[in-house]
């Protein structure tokens, strides 16, 4: 029998994960209408509130536009489904990379991973990301490299992921694609955000001819002022969602 405690905390925490639940899935149709999903691949994530360490990834069968709040599956950090609203089976490359994230940063609430166009290019590109715009330069001091080992799905490769980003919020798996993580879902869409238009800029950028580098002190000032990067989401989350809404809402069920 539960204590009246007890009751409040559960459901404290059940209204906690829905609402990581409603986030996610408008992130996951927010990927889709900016026109960076892989079909059904790639893959969102977010820490489920509570001790169980469990975390919420998308129905490995769904396009990213039909994803729902009920839809999303909970896994534990094994891989095993806890709890699935319909189609019960995840990618097991999702698997690989997202339970590295939030099984090595206790601060990492959400886990965003892309295989955009524009992004790969850059992941490709021998010097990786490059200070060619403001948004890059905001960028550069939250961004770490992982070198490719194969499609992800040896579980041994979550060490060097973890080791690879460190504490940064974005990270250019190289020849692969790009992902971020932050304390919860719209800090770490945020960052999604910025980088990828970062990569779509440098993309066009290059493809135009020889670029321009700004000074080391026009860098360095600009490095200086992304510190607070994360923060611009208690903005840009809620002007997101309106959009979604005008677009494509139904997310929250």
């Amino acid at each position: 029998m539960q204590s009246h405690q007890e009751q409040d905390q559960d459901k404290a925490l059940r209204k906690q994960e829905w609402q990581a639940r409603c986030d996610l899935a408008a992130a996951y149709r927010l990927v889709a209408l900016f026109g960076w999903d892989d079909l059904v691949f790639t893959h969102l994530s977010a820490r489920v509130p509570g001790p169980e360490h469990h975390f919420l990834i998308n129905p490995y069968g769904l396009l990213f536009h039909e994803i729902t709040a009920s839809s999303l599956v909970k896994v534990d950090q094994e891989g095993n489904v806890v709890q699935a609203g319909g189609l019960p089976r995840v990618n097991p490359a999702g698997f690989t990379i997202h339970s590295a994230i939030h099984m090595g940063r206790e601060d990492a609430g959400a886990v965003m991973h892309l295989h955009a166009s524009d992004g790969v290019a850059v992941s490709a590109h021998r010097d990786g990301l490059l200070p060619l715009s403001q948004t890059a330069m905001l960028c550069l001091d939250h961004v770490a490299y992982h070198d490719y080992e194969g499609v992800a799905l040896n579980l041994e490769e979550r060490e060097r992921l973890i080791r690879d980003i460190g504490d940064k919020s974005m990270l250019i798996l190289r020849n692969h694609g790009v992902l971020t993580t932050g304390q919860d879902v719209p800090e770490t869409f945020t960052y999604l955000y910025f980088l990828m238009k970062a990569c779509e800029i440098q993309v066009k950028a290059q493809a135009c001819g020889p670029t321009w580098i700004p000074s080391d002190e026009a860098i360095a000032t600009t490095r200086d002022q992304s510190q607070s990067l994360g923060k611009a989401a208690k903005l840009t989350w809620p002007a997101l969602l309106r959009l979604l809404d005008s677009k494509n809402p139904g997310y929250a069920v």
